[in-house]
């Protein structure tokens, strides 16, 4: 059997899976240069036979007739706030199908929904386009919006602007509200081909206008629950205050060793707990000691079924959404200073090279002997301030050795190839009423470094610890980067004088750690860092070992931190379980086995939710801060370009938008590849990267954008589509303005549409499917460039 036989026969199995070019050299054992290039063009043969297909990961699969012809495909619905919409596929080899407003069909955002596909769209970057057929399951089933009243109705139009139908209150379902108010809705019937969504208001947050309504909005938005049930608070009612002394029985008792908590100054749920010395064989030991939150949150009690629906603390800008009662989180749980404390710990003795030689992990008893802070341990070990040095003079010399054992971790990682994404963060501080006051980076000084490294040694030890002893686990897994993804990202690099050999697939992380070094210190060295960390994937728990590609290592769990996630909670159930308990036997085996994928996911989709409701009340707190900037001028980098503009980041990580309608000097064309927009007339170039001195012009709070022009570089002259010029107050935009839709050119001259008055809930005019008016994003495009070559 010759080589292109074999290779048919492999693609004929039953079993097959999509493979890689690597995974066939592998699986037939090819190595030499002359076997490489035999199997690309026997690849390439098959493909143009028809018997197989390149994926957009650079996969071989089986020529799917339903993957290019007319055919229905299942998937989940992601929708634009502009009107279009994207499946994406059950099966992730599959493009995403692009779906015009016309074609959605009353399907929201998140729904689960049977695509017809209807033909190519080749012309605009290979994407197929579909019509929504059916809808298989709603994924909505709550919206939160302003409420309306009208004679004998209400109606809410709903913040998520990727929801484009105002839902509809009968009489008598409005509980109360008043125009203004915002509510949230529970929705009893869906969109058909003639109606709106039906629903009936289920809670009244507040007016609009009223402190705190805003940030209640987006935690209700999100399906955040902020009060817990009364049985779960009954239950933390019921733990106790104190350590009973029958509690230690059984447990290392480790209350005699110097040991510290090092948090920021306002944290209150302290969960970590360090000790550090000298061994005689020069090791150094390193203990990690862990509040025993298993121990008080029973598995199938009120308490640890509320913490696995939560499944994490949600950390808003101006509050704390606790995985569990602040009585447990704050109280007997927390590892406050000169109290017993019941923790499960982790000994890790450490060589010269920062590699753990030796581990042990055990249930204990601690007796914390500073509450330090991050700003404290900064002043003693980077600044050597004196004074505070001789304030804590019994304990400097373990910080002095704690510091000595986190640099030696840190070489290590390096040396392995651990990719240090850091980027720049920063923390919007409020007042009382919830407005903005400041907007502060968050310092990664040697403190926070040393607090990262020995939580990160001790997640990494219990990982492996447990991955050999071959029992059902949950790790956190970063899978290597697409390679697609990473393809687009070594081609942007290019740009900045940056050459990567190779294809993108089965990349080392050395590879990434080495253009980070060669861009240190650089103007750029912030965009790239960025753009590196979107060409990866998202880190995310799983029963399955996966590794940890970012920090390139083998195993990887979240130990250290169970009073604020889930995970971390049940690895500490586990450890008792397989540990403490000796309970090995096919019984528990199989009840973890079946318990942790569901877990994994389950976990996954809060931290995902929790990240959308932080970035989301962030947004909107630096849109706010930025109302009194308006008219002010500050120096930014531009973090991303696209054919509508650029985006420019100032240095306290607030992001704007320089609308290419008001870059007037010149007619501006995007070039995707140079990531850039580029002169027509004088070649003048904005990329990505490149400083630029810009001037706040407007901010829109609702929609969390702030506008930006280019200092030095005049506005268009005011015309019937552009917003007017704002003095510093700031006036949201209505609901009807937002779908309003403008024919413009280039510099965005034209006339705008008007809508007609609503006269009823169905009054909004709708095509024959029953869909809000749109034009298709792309066909916008083709308008602008032919009135472009009007005007030459």
């Amino acid at each position: 059997m010759n080589l292109k036989q074999s290779i048919e026969e492999m693609i004929k199995q039953p079993d097959y899976e999509p493979m890689s070019v690597s995974d066939f050299q592998d699986a037939l054992g090819l190595n030499s240069a002359d076997s490489f290039r035999d199997l690309i063009k026997i690849l390439v043969e098959l493909e143009q036979s028809g018997l197989i297909e390149r994926t957009r990961t650079d996969r071989y699969q089986r020529k799917q007739s339903n993957k290019t012809n007319s055919k229905l495909i299942k998937g989940t619905l992601s929708q634009n706030k502009k009107g279009f919409a994207f499946l994406r596929p059950e099966d992730d080899e599959m493009d995403d199908i692009f779906i015009p407003p016309t074609k959605i069909n009353r399907a929201l955002d998140g729904d689960t929904v049977i695509v017809e596909i209807q033909k190519s769209r080749g012309e605009h970057k290979g994407k197929i386009e579909g019509e929504v057929k059916s809808i298989e399951k709603h994924s909505v089933t709550q919206v939160v919006g302003t409420y309306s009243e009208a004679k004998h109705f209400g109606f809410v139009l709903p913040d998520d602007k990727r929801i484009m139908q105002d839902i509809f209150i009968p009489k008598g379902q409005n509980l109360g509200a008043v125009d203004g108010h915002k509510v949230l809705v529970q929705i009893t019937k869906y969109a058909d081909s003639t109606d709106n969504p039906e629903g009936h208001v289920s809670a009244i947050l507040g007016h609009k206008n009223d402190p705190g309504v805003d940030i209640l909005s987006i935690i209700y938005q999100h399906g955040i629950e902020i009060e817990f049930p009364d049985d779960v608070l009954q239950e933390a009612e019921e733990v106790p205050d104190v350590i009973e002394p029958s509690e230690i029985e059984g447990r290392r008792d480790l209350r005699d060793e110097l040991t510290i908590t090092i948090d920021g100054a306002d944290a209150k749920d302290l969960d970590d707990a360090i000790a550090v010395k000298k061994l005689k064989n020069g090791n150094t030991e390193l203990t990690v000691s862990i509040a025993d939150v298993s121990y008080y949150v029973k598995e199938g009690s009120a308490l640890d079924k509320e913490a696995y629906d939560r499944a994490t603390s949600v950390y808003l800008v101006d509050r704390v959404i606790p995985m569990i009662p602040h009585r447990l989180s704050n109280g007997i749980c927390s590892l406050n200073p000169e109290e017993d404390r019941l923790t499960l710990s982790c000994r890790m003795e450490i060589n010269e090279r920062g590699e753990v030689v030796k581990h042990e992990i055990f249930d204990s008893v601690i007796h914390s002997n500073y509450r330090m802070t991050y700003d404290a341990v900064n002043k003693i070990i980077t600044d050597q301030d004196s004074e505070i040095r001789s304030q804590y003079k019994d304990l400097t010399p373990m910080l002095d050795l704690a510091q000595d054992l986190s640099n030696r971790l840190i070489h290590m990682r390096k040396r392995r190839g651990e990719i240090d994404f850091d980027i720049n963060e920063a923390k919007v501080l409020v007042n009382d009423e919830g407005i903005p006051t400041e907007v502060l980076m968050r310092e990664r000084g040697e403190g926070e470094r040393l607090i990262e490294s020995f939580m990160l040694a001790a997640n990494e030890t219990v990982a492996e610890h447990f991955n050999k002893l071959e029992v059902p686990f949950i790790y956190r897994v970063h899978e290597q980067p697409k390679s697609d993804r990473l393809r687009q990202f070594f081609d942007f690099i290019t740009n900045f004088g940056i050459m990567i050999k190779g294809t993108g697939e089965d990349i080392h992380p050395t590879t990434l750690q080495s253009i980070q070094e060669e861009v240190e210190g650089r103007p750029e060295q912030m965009v790239i860092s960025t753009m590196m960390l979107r060409s990866m994937q998202q880190a995310h728990y799983d029963d399955v070992n996966l590794g940890h590609f970012g920090l390139s290592a083998e195993y990887y769990t979240h130990f250290t931190s169970p009073i604020r996630r889930y995970p971390d909670l049940t690895v500490h159930r586990l450890i008792r379980k397989y540990l403490i308990e000796n309970s090995m036997d096919k019984k528990e085996i199989r009840h973890w086995e079946e318990t942790l994928p569901e877990l994994a996911e389950h976990t996954s989709q809060r931290e995902r939710r929790a990240i959308e409701a932080e970035r989301d009340t962030d947004e909107l707190k630096k849109a706010e801060y930025m109302i009194q900037h308006i008219g002010d001028e500050f120096e930014g980098i531009i973090s991303s370009v696209a054919n509508f503009g650029m985006f420019i980041e100032l240095p306290n990580t607030i992001e704007g938008m320089v609308h290419i309608a008001n870059m007037t000097d010149d007619y501006y064309h995007f070039d995707e590849r140079q990531m850039a927009l580029i002169g027509e007339r004088q070649a003048k170039v904005f990329r990505i990267g490149d400083t630029v001195k810009v001037k706040v012009t407007h901010v829109d709070v609702e929609e969390r954008m702030i506008d930006f022009q280019i200092v030095g570089m005049p506005l268009p002259k005011k015309t019937s589509s552009q917003r007017p010029a704002r003095e510093k107050t700031i006036q949201a935009k209505t609901r009807g303005k937002s779908l309003d839709h403008t024919k413009s050119d280039r510099n965005g001259k034209g006339k705008k549409k008007k809508r007609k008055q609503r006269k009823g809930k169905n009054a909004r005019k709708k095509d024959k499917q029953g869909n809000t008016h749109h034009k298709p994003f792309y066909k916008d495009k083709s308008v602008k460039k032919k009135s472009r070559r009007k005007k030459k």
